[in-house]
């Protein structure tokens, strides 16, 4: 390893020690080169040293690498390799490592450094999703709700005409209340005016009995998300409590747990609704056929692809659902 910015370079070596072989004191042969006459005894006694194929090559007068030969407080070979074993057993980072091999930080820092493992490994494909079923049809039921704007005419999506003239707004909406069967995706949807305590503790009463009548199991949970009129709502819990279930919320900001939102609007707004023209004043979801019953194949581990039946129940659930057939 040869330093460009040396002054005495391999070839001004090789004419030093040449200079001391022909009979030239170190301080002579130092003074015609200029460096000092510690530098001509160096090489000259590495020189004389070497054997004649590294006179040859000239490997010893290249310069060595700033390492000490012996270092009395390095790490054996084995406590490396625990470190490195670690490392590849857990990919935890060096603090964390510190815990688990007893080394200092900065210790596990240079041994990874060292060894090309510095930075931490990534995984092939990066989890976005945690998939659960349960096994028992009916056992858990997910419950949510959505708002449908009202319109009087079609708008651009059966027109295609963008333009707003002559179309009024402010008709106000309707709120789909639905709930779905973890197990089947047996779905049960009711249409009311707003999300409140009672209309989803009414909905999910007669979505429960509606669910027996179709060969559903009793209810064991039910998974919704935070709105109060589901958390901290008295009329719900009592709901809850006269169907022997018990309640879970889904965590905060955790979009992967809420399903059951996706499977309700992947019915509503990609199944059917979106794709009937509705009547005057009613909105997409009532523009729906009462009952749309879909061939049920529970082989298929794709929920929407496995989506049973949508049960849609007038404005104040009139008509009351039927069987299915």
């Amino acid at each position: 390893m040869e330093d460009g910015r040396c002054k005495l370079g391999l070839r001004a070596k090789h004419e030093l020690v040449v200079l001391i072989e022909s009979g030239e004191s170190f301080r002579a042969a130092a003074a015609a080169l200029k460096v000092s006459p510690a530098t001509a005894h160096r090489w000259w006694h590495r020189w004389q040293s070497a054997t004649a194929a590294q006179r040859a090559s000239g490997e010893c007068l290249t310069a060595r690498r700033p390492i000490p030969a012996s270092c009395p407080w390095a790490l054996s070979d084995e406590a490396e390799r625990a470190i490195l074993h670690a490392r590849a057993t857990t990919n935890w980072g060096a603090m964390r490592l510190t815990w688990l091999t007893g080394r200092h930080r900065s210790t596990i820092c240079k041994v990874l450094r060292r060894h090309g493992v510095s930075q931490r490994r990534r995984q092939p494909v990066r989890q976005t999703t945690k998939r659960y079923e349960w096994a028992r049809a009916g056992a858990l039921l997910h419950i949510d709700a959505f708002s449908i704007p009202k319109f009087d005419h079609p708008g651009h999506w059966a027109t295609g005409d963008r333009s707003k003239h002559g179309r009024p707004g402010g008709l106000g909406k309707t709120v789909v209340i639905g709930v779905v069967d973890d197990h089947t995706r047996l779905a049960y949807c009711e249409l009311h005016a707003s999300e409140n305590a009672a209309n989803v503790s009414a909905t999910l009463t007669r979505a429960a009995a509606w669910m027996r009548d179709q060969g559903c199991g009793a209810v064991e949970a039910v998974m919704s998300d935070n709105a109060k009129c589901y958390a901290i709502s008295a009329v719900f819990r009592d709901a809850l409590l006269r169907l022997g279930a018990r309640h879970i919320l889904t965590p905060p900001l955790h979009a992967p747990l809420e399903r059951q939102d996706l499977c309700l609007r992947f019915a509503v707004s990609s199944g059917w609704a979106a794709r009937l023209p509705a009547p005057a004043g009613l909105t997409q979801a009532e523009g729906v056929p009462r009952e749309r019953v879909a061939p049920v194949r529970p082989g298929l581990r794709v929920p929407f692809d496995r989506l049973a039946c949508v049960r849609f129940v007038g404005q104040w659930g009139a008509g009351g659902p039927a069987k299915l057939t």
